[in-house]
């Protein structure tokens, strides 16, 4: 994996619609309400409070800066609008299997535009091309099916002997999860 850039802090990845750049306090509150949005949360747990949400995006700025990589947050170039978040991070210890996971999270008007797709494919290229990622992993809840269907659109492929149930998760429908991953030389050219 090749080292970040000293400036790292300061970059934007761009989309033919999207800008996925660093957090700024004016994301705090539309952050915060989709937080507190049950729709949002619906494969992730609890809403968070607001103290909760500001305290996340805190940790996506101490880990960007640490490592040179993490969560950016998304706003739709045209209007400037925040939309969400998309990024990499090091798959939480105690998980069966170890790496960099992929992952996004939009506000709910914001689904059903290709969004979460156009974010990831540039997550996955700067994975690839600037970092030197070999490999991806993708993770959510066996129910979610929308990011499934983003995985699949990204080239992303799902072992069924991955499958895990998630020890932090409490029994239910948040427990059994799905792991999808791509290759740096099996990822799909951009049309």
């Amino acid at each position: 994996m090749t080292e970040p850039r000293a400036d790292h802090h300061l970059l934007t990845l761009t989309t033919e619609r999207l800008a996925l750049r660093p957090w700024r306090d004016s994301d705090l509150a539309p952050w915060a309400a989709m937080n507190a949005d049950p729709a949002v949360r619906e494969h992730l747990g609890d809403v968070l409070t607001r103290e909760q949400s500001d305290a996340s995006v805190a940790r996506f700025r101490a880990d960007f800066d640490r490592r040179g990589y993490g969560w950016w947050a998304v706003e739709v170039r045209a209007t400037g609008e925040f939309i969400g978040f998309a990024g990499l991070d090091d798959v939480d210890p105690g998980l069966p299997f170890t790496g960099v996971e992929i992952g996004w999270r939009l506000a709910r008007p914001a689904w059903g535009h290709g969004y979460a797709t156009e974010a990831a494919r540039a997550v996955l290229a700067f994975g690839f091309d600037t970092l030197g990622l070999q490999e991806i992993l993708a993770v959510t809840t066996a129910t979610n099916h929308r990011s499934q269907a983003v995985m699949r659109r990204l080239g992303m492929t799902r072992d069924p002997a991955d499958d895990f149930d998630d020890p932090t998760a409490p029994e239910g429908p948040l427990r059994p999860n799905v792991v999808y991953r791509v290759a740096a030389v099996l990822r799909p050219v951009r049309p």
